[in-house]
């Protein structure tokens, strides 16, 4: 027979023997966190398939026809807020239910433990599904904005080279004529004769161009000045004077209605280019918020999908060492 204090010196013996396993072991279970990570990337990466699917599915180019775009971002931002919670749920429970039982650990340390492991999950299985879907991401944070700028840098080359092709349409343009540019501009200005003593000066000497020739290289040389104007912002007095001078010769038009021709038609070139500037600044504010929008919601949604998974691990842990 032991004495009382010889059997308390033996069992406290065999409780430090066995208790020196659990603290000599790690308090996280890698293969558990690595296996609901592995589950919630997976999982992300269906969803945001099937999503990409049915939102392409219910879109159309033709007019009154698929959802409108309010409706598609909506329905875009629940997906994606749906996806987080279904997958880091899913992660961070199987993080909690696979874990290896700790023995002789306090409940308090326990939650915390299925908490962090749920957290690790959600964390690894965010930076996998992210370097899968990294051009994804970078077009929604990137795309718009680069959009945007886009269309506000060459709205206004646009308009002027779809100003110039409505002038010259249907005239023969050499290459010299196109690539004139500015500097073709003041060599018009160099060259420049006065269009009513044209004829006189002319005599009975043969034209050199043909009449379709000598219209081409008017259009090209109104063209030059249109463009000019419309760089500087205001077409000169002489230049309206020699335009209205080649329009009434074409038209036969007084010198002065000519002239009030060439005025109005500058200025309906300029209110529309006015207007291709402010669609293309509405445009790029729309990008941008658009940008915002979807930055701050991934946010959102991230938060959620954490808190998610470090709930749902504890109580994956919970049904394992019930």
């Amino acid at each position: 027979m032991h004495t009382a204090s010889e059997q308390n010196a033996i069992y406290g013996s065999v409780r430090t023997a066995a208790d020196t396993p659990q603290l000599s072991a790690s308090a996280v279970s890698w293969g558990a966190i690595f296996a609901g990570a592995a589950a919630a990337a997976a999982l992300s990466l269906i969803l945001l398939i099937l999503g990409t699917g049915l939102g392409f599915s219910s879109i159309s180019p033709w007019s009154n026809e698929g959802v409108s775009a309010t409706t598609f971002g909506v329905t875009t931002i629940i997906w994606v807020t749906l996806t987080q919670l279904v997958a880091a749920g899913m992660g961070g429970y199987l993080a909690g239910r696979l874990r290896t039982k700790w023995l002789n650990v306090h409940t308090d340390e326990v939650y915390f433990r299925d908490t962090a492991h749920g957290f690790l999950a959600w964390a690894i299985a965010s930076l996998a599904t992210a370097t899968l879907l990294a051009s994804v991401i970078g077009s929604i944070v990137n795309g718009g904005v680069q959009a945007g700028a886009a269309v506000a840098g060459g709205v206004a080359t646009t308009a002027l080279v779809a100003t110039a092709g409505g002038v010259v349409a249907g005239s023969e343009r050499t290459a010299s004529d196109t690539d004139s540019g500015a500097m073709g501009y003041f060599l018009d200005t160099l060259f420049r004769r006065d269009m009513n003593a044209t004829a006189a000066s002319l005599g009975g000497e043969q034209r050199a161009l043909t009449p379709q020739q000598e219209m081409a290289a008017s259009m090209a040389e109104v063209t030059r000045i249109f463009m000019n104007s419309i760089r500087t912002g205001a077409m000169p007095a002489e230049d309206v004077s020699y335009v209205g001078q080649v329009v009434a010769q074409r038209t036969g038009l007084t010198q002065q209605a000519a002239e009030q021709r060439v005025s109005e038609t500058f200025a309906r070139v300029q209110a529309a280019l006015s207007e291709a500037e402010t669609a293309a600044r509405e445009a790029t504010d729309n990008a941008r918020k658009a940008s915002a929008y979807a930055a701050i919601w991934l946010f959102i949604s991230l938060l959620i999908g954490a808190f998610v998974a470090s709930f749902a691990a504890p109580y994956g842990g919970r049904q394992r060492d019930a």
